[in-house]
C-alpha cells in the first residue's frame, strides 16, 4: 500500500487505542480526472484532525464538516460522492467532469485495523471486505493481481506489497535504488552471492538474498508486477539473472551498461535460449536519461523509467539521445558503481 496510507493505518490505531471517535474514509470509485487513486485513506478525529488525503484538498473540508456533524453519529458506513455535476466538479475544486467516491467509516472496528497493519508489517497482501449493510469487515489472503472495488454494497480494498524489484547486486548504486523504492512502496529484493558484499545492505524493508541471481529469481517466482535490475557490472552475474528475468513476466528487466557493453550483452544473450523478442525487453542503458553522473542521480532516473513502465508509458526519449552522450554518461556511472568505486 502506499506509505502515506500505511500512516492514516497507524494513526487510526494510535487515535482509537487513545479512545478517540474517528472516522475512516476511502476512495472506492472515480470517473474523469482523479485526485487521488482508488483505496486512498483519510482518517478524520471527531475534533477535526486528519491525516492522508482523498482529493489532495479539494474535498477535506467538507468532508470534515459533513463527518463531524453527521457522520460520526451513524452506525454503518456512508457514500459520499463529489463532482456529480459540473457545478459541483467546479465547486469542489476537481477537474471537469471528475467524479469521486468515498466510503466513510464511523468508528471503525480497532482489532481489524490492528490485524490488518500486523499483516502489512508482516508483508502480507490482504484485501479487506467491508460489508456496508451491517459495517462488518474480514480479512483474506490476495493476490497481486486484486484490486479495489465496489458494487454499491461490499467494498474490496488491497492492502500490502503488491509491486517487488529485485536488485541483482549490493553496490552503492544499488543502496539508493532501494532508498527510492521502498519511498515508493516497493517490496525490495536484493540478491549478492559475492563475497565483497556479504553483510548485504543493511536497510530495513530490504530482503536481502546471497544465492546465484538465477537460482533467486525462480524461487521467489517473478510475475507481473515484479520489475528486474541488473546493477553488479559483473557480466557472470546480471546476465545470469537477465536469462531467467526475460523469459519471466516481468513488467521491466534492465541491466546497467553502457550502449557499447548494452550492445555486447545482448549478442552474449543471443547464445542462449532466448528469442529474439525476449532480449528485445532488456531496458538498457537502464535508467531516463537525464545527465546522471552520480549514484543517487542515477538510481532517480532508474526509478523514473521502471515507474513509466509500471504505468505503461511509453519511453521514447533514449532514441532521441545522441549515442556518443549518453555512452559516456552511463560510463561514468558503471566506473563509479564498481567495487573499485565503493
Amino acid at each position: 500500500m502506499d506509505s502515506t496510507d500505511l500512516v492514516v493505518l497507524r494513526k487510526s490505531v494510535a487515535w482509537l487505542q487513545a479512545g478517540h471517535r474517528l472516522a475512516l474514509a476511502t476512495v472506492v470509485q472515480t470517473w474523469g480526472s482523479a485526485p487521488r487513486p482508488l483505496g486512498s485513506w483519510l482518517v478524520i478525529r471527531e475534533d477535526g484532525q486528519v491525516i492522508g488525503s482523498i482529493s489532495g484538498g479539494c474535498l477535506e473540508d467538507d468532508l470534515i464538516r459533513r463527518v463531524r456533524s453527521d457522520i460520526l453519529t451513524q452506525t454503518k458506513p456512508q457514500v459520499v460522492t463529489y463532482g456529480v455535476t459540473k457545478d459541483e466538479a467546479a465547486r469542489f475544486g476537481l477537474p471537469c467532469g471528475g467524479t469521486v467516491r468515498i466510503v466513510v467509516e464511523p468508528q471503525p472496528d480497532l482489532a481489524l485495523l490492528q490485524a490488518l497493519l500486523q499483516r502489512i508489517l508482516n508483508k502480507r497482501l490482504t484485501v479487506r471486505e467491508l460489508d456496508l449493510q451491517n459495517g462488518t469487515s474480514v480479512l483474506r489472503d490476495a493476490s497481486r493481481a486484486d484490486v479495489v472495488s465496489f458494487d454499491g454494497q461490499v467494498m474490496r480494498t488491497v492492502y500490502g506489497p503488491r509491486w517487488r524489484l529485485v536488485v541483482v547486486g549490493a553496490g552503492q548504486l544499488s543502496q539508493y535504488v532501494c532508498q527510492f523504492a521502498l519511498a515508493a512502496d516497493y517490496e525490495v529484493v536484493v540478491v549478492d552471492p559475492r563475497e565483497e558484499f556479504m553483510e548485504g545492505l543493511e536497510m530495513a524493508g530490504v530482503d536481502f538474498r546471497r544465492g546465484m541471481p538465477d537460482d533467486v529469481i525462480l524461487e521467489i517466482g517473478v510475475d507481473n508486477h515484479t520489475a528486474v535490475l541488473a546493477l553488479t557490472h559483473d557480466p557472470k552475474l546480471d546476465d545470469m539473472a537477465l536469462l531467467e528475468a526475460l523469459k519471466s513476466s516481468a513488467f521491466y528487466v534492465g541491466a546497467l551498461g553502457s550502449r557499447t557493453s548494452t550492445a555486447k550483452r545482448r549478442e552474449r544473450l543471443a547464445l542462449f535460449d532466448l528469442s529474439a523478442e525476449e532480449i528485445d525487453r532488456l531496458y538498457g542503458p537502464v535508467g531516463l536519461f537525464i545527465g546522471a553522473d552520480t549514484p543517487p542521480e542515477m538510481a532517480l532516473s532508474i526509478l523514473a523509467e521502471v515507474t513509466a513502465a509500471k504505468h505503461r508509458v511509453p519511453i521514447l526519449q533514449k532514441r532521441q539521445i545522441a549515442s556518443a552522450e549518453l555512452s559516456t554518461r552511463h560510463e561514468v556511472i558503471e566506473t563509479l558503481s564498481a567495487p573499485t568505486g565503493l
